[in-house]
């Protein structure tokens, strides 16, 4: 369909996604009864999907009803099943945990509209924001999810060297290593799985473009669950962590700067947050070991964001430099590779 290409403009919207927001429109009864008067508001930030703010007026004129709309980014069923992802989310709202799902339509979906602010890169490094986030990450990975609680991280990472290695040149499957990947897959899912690892349900993608807090309350709504997945809770805490050298607002949105990675001291108050929110007082020792187990997963987050980005420069019309984007994760997995795991993959 021609909005993958283009994306949603007023008065083109597709006819499926009109009859979706004709009838939650009904359910409200309260706007004007024509679509033409809908408002169309790009939002930026976003990489898998193109995502909306529509606005529609009421007929007292005093306010518009909005709601979210999604438009599937092309190709990007090679990362995830669409089905599970919308379960996940139809089961987070449930809990409580996110907006609702207010109808579908064949190339996205119509979400309820959050209003809140979502966060920005900087907001990342505030210590009290950080506090909030810490607490919600640990809340999140309690969640009692349906289906198997496996780790999906391992797995995933394979499946999407297979989908790379298909699609890349021969110049980018040199460029990139990828043919001495599935070794450096398997050296890591057996190192890092050699101690006992705690399994959450975790987000996988806690980019602050995914974090909204209500401003008077002050409290946070996690959003967008396509990666989310069992996993071990040290993974995700090194995504959030690796997260904090982005700035996806940026004139250079693919440009990763790691003099922003949050050093040792921020790490652990993290950590600490993040593990008093269970109820009880971890020790210095509970802390530095999540500390050291999250930093050594850092190691497998540049593997899993790299072949995303390389997959997505392929499959994905998004404006972002993917390509450039995988190139840097990969970098910092061979520069930090020696000094987390030694050169021969030995944990130090």
């Amino acid at each position: 369909m021609a909005i993958k290409r283009v994306g949603l403009i007023k008065g083109c919207l597709p006819e499926e996604l009109k009859k979706v927001l004709v009838s939650v429109a009904s359910e409200w009864g309260d706007v004007v009864d024509d679509l033409n008067a809908l408002q169309v508001i790009p939002l930026k930030g976003a990489m898998t999907n193109q995502v909306y703010q529509i606005s529609w007026p009421t007929r007292d004129g005093d306010f518009s009803r909005n709601v979210l709309v999604r438009v599937y980014g092309e190709g990007v069923e090679v990362f995830f099943n669409r089905d599970d992802e919308i379960q996940t989310f139809e089961c987070m709202s449930k809990h409580g945990q996110g907006p609702r799902l207010l109808g579908r339509f064949a190339d996205g979906r119509v979400e309820e509209f959050i209003h809140a602010r979502t966060l920005s890169a900087a907001d990342l490094r505030d210590p009290e924001i950080s506090a909030i986030i810490a607490a919600k990450l640990r809340e999140f990975h309690n969640l009692d999810m349906p289906g198997p609680k496996n780790v999906v991280l391992w797995d995933r990472m394979r499946n999407w060297l297979s989908a790379a290695k298909t699609l890349c040149s021969i110049k980018d499957t040199k460029e990139f290593g990828l043919d001495t990947l599935e070794e450096e897959i398997s050296m890591l899912e057996k190192e890092l799985s050699r101690d006992y690892q705690e399994i959450g349900f975790c987000h996988n993608d806690l980019q602050y473009g995914n974090i909204m807090m209500d401003e008077e309350t002050r409290s946070i709504t996690l959003i967008d669950y396509e990666y989310a997945s069992y996993n071990p809770v040290a993974y995700d805490l090194a995504n959030h962590f690796c997260e904090m050298v982005a700035n996806y607002h940026s004139e250079t949105p693919h440009v990763l700067d790691y003099s922003n990675y949050p050093g040792l001291e921020e790490r652990q108050r993290f950590v600490r947050i993040y593990l008093s929110s269970a109820g009880y007082q971890p020790s210095d020792a509970d802390v530095d070991e999540l500390v050291d187990k999250s930093e050594k997963y850092t190691l497998a987050n540049h593997l899993f964001w790299g072949l995303w980005g390389i997959i997505s420069g392929y499959v994905n019309k998004i404006d972002f430099d993917y390509v450039e984007y995988a190139r840097q994760r990969f970098q910092q997995y061979w520069l930090r590779k020696p000094a987390l795991l030694g050169s021969s993959g030995i944990y130090l």
